[in-house]
């Protein structure tokens, strides 16, 4: 099971580096002017519009829900590029760009990894629809550690929360796809 969860995650994974590649070519590195918590707020954005969308049924905007937990990687991605080089305005090049995002995926998909052999792959089990609260709630727990300036008692910092949103993101397009194979 492990070589399968590594194959799906990784057919999943360069979907949404392909795709945040042709937008660092569209738009250049225009989102390195957001703090962390505008990203953290955007990602809320697309998380909040999932559930809505599961809630009603339908969507009236022509981007479906694959295409919206895939926007939640490629900006959980870009909020540990951020806390690792910081914001600012000064462009960095497509090819660093790309070398930090690819670094950011292996350590994220380290720590899947991990928590996959001690939770025996207990995600395959879930509805998409647990996996959007789980992300909405780390989501809150990120917006209420940024409100505290950062400052945590026993939690875990900001940066294994975006890491936890982007594998859960992961896993749902994993279910998603095979759901449409059904």
């Amino acid at each position: 099971m492990k070589d399968k969860t590594e194959r799906e995650y990784q057919e999943q994974i360069e979907r949404c580096r392909h795709i945040f590649f042709q937008k660092s070519e569209d738009y250049g590195t225009s989102w390195r002017i957001l703090r962390l918590p505008s990203i953290t707020d955007q990602i809320f954005i697309k998380a909040n519009r999932i559930r809505s969308i599961q809630e009603k049924g339908e969507s009236k905007v022509d981007e479906g829900i694959e295409d919206a937990f895939t926007a939640i990687v490629n900006y959980c991605l870009m909020a540990l590029i951020q806390i690792q080089v910081g914001s600012q305005t000064d462009d960095i090049t497509l090819e660093e760009l790309m070398i930090h995002y690819d670094k950011k995926v292996a350590e994220t998909q380290g720590l899947l990894s991990n928590k996959n052999h001690d939770y025996d792959e207990a995600w395959r089990d879930m509805r998409v629809s647990s996996i959007t609260d789980i992300i909405l709630m780390k989501l809150l727990r990120v917006k209420q550690i940024e409100d505290n300036l950062g400052m945590t008692r026993v939690s875990e910092g900001v940066e294994g929360s975006y890491q936890d949103i982007i594998n859960y993101a992961i896993f749902a397009l994993i279910k998603l796809e095979q759901d449409e194979m059904v």
